[in-house]
């Protein structure tokens, strides 16, 4: 079997380690686990690895955050990945600091990278793991918060939960998408 695992944030070096990037954070480390790089292709960054008889197919768009939905189409297609083994990382707003949450199909809410991948895909029914990123911004000041490195005091919460991330994504992929959300949405 074979799996999408799509992580969502911008391409460039000054948002590197950013909250939005939170995805492309969460495939590195994975890649770093598997002794895997990543390779420029078409649309995407791209990583594959096996583990426990699965493929994983590891994207990290280069069409930045709001246009991940042409990424998203393209690989799902050249790798012929239905829509049920599809997994997008990213990080939410929504959800406290460090909380992961995965979901088998939802709405966007005010995440403009989800809400383009809905779009071009026609439909919501993908799986997402969601990243809390919190919320502590000024209003007015969501694109800069989302945009903004770490703090140094939050960095020992996020390594920890990255390495969690990480381990949902291969959950999802071995045990499927109810034991994971059973075994980690409680945490």
């Amino acid at each position: 079997m074979k799996y999408l695992i799509a992580g969502l944030g911008n391409i460039g070096s000054e948002y590197d380690h950013t909250r939005h990037n939170i995805g492309f954070d969460v495939l590195n480390h994975i890649a770093k686990e598997f002794g895997e790089k990543f390779e420029t292709e078409r649309l995407a960054s791209v990583c594959k690895f096996k583990t426990k008889g699965r493929t994983f197919v590891l994207i990290k768009p280069t069409t930045y955050m709001n246009l991940s939905g042409r990424a998203v189409k393209y690989w799902m297609d050249a790798e012929k990945v239905p829509i049920e083994k599809v997994l997008v990382v990213t990080d939410d707003l929504a959800l406290d600091l460090g909380s992961l949450r995965m979901r088998k199909k939802g709405s966007p809410g005010s995440h403009n990278g989800l809400e383009n991948i809905i779009q071009v895909l026609g439909r919501n029914d993908f799986a997402r793991l969601r990243f809390g990123i919190g919320n502590d911004y000024s209003r007015g000041r969501q694109a800069d918060f989302v945009l903004s490195p770490w703090k140094a005091s939050e960095r020992p919460i996020i390594d920890e939960k990255i390495s969690i991330a990480a381990d949902m994504v291969i959950a999802y992929g071995t045990i499927g998408i109810d034991r994971t959300m059973n075994q980690f949405n409680k945490k």
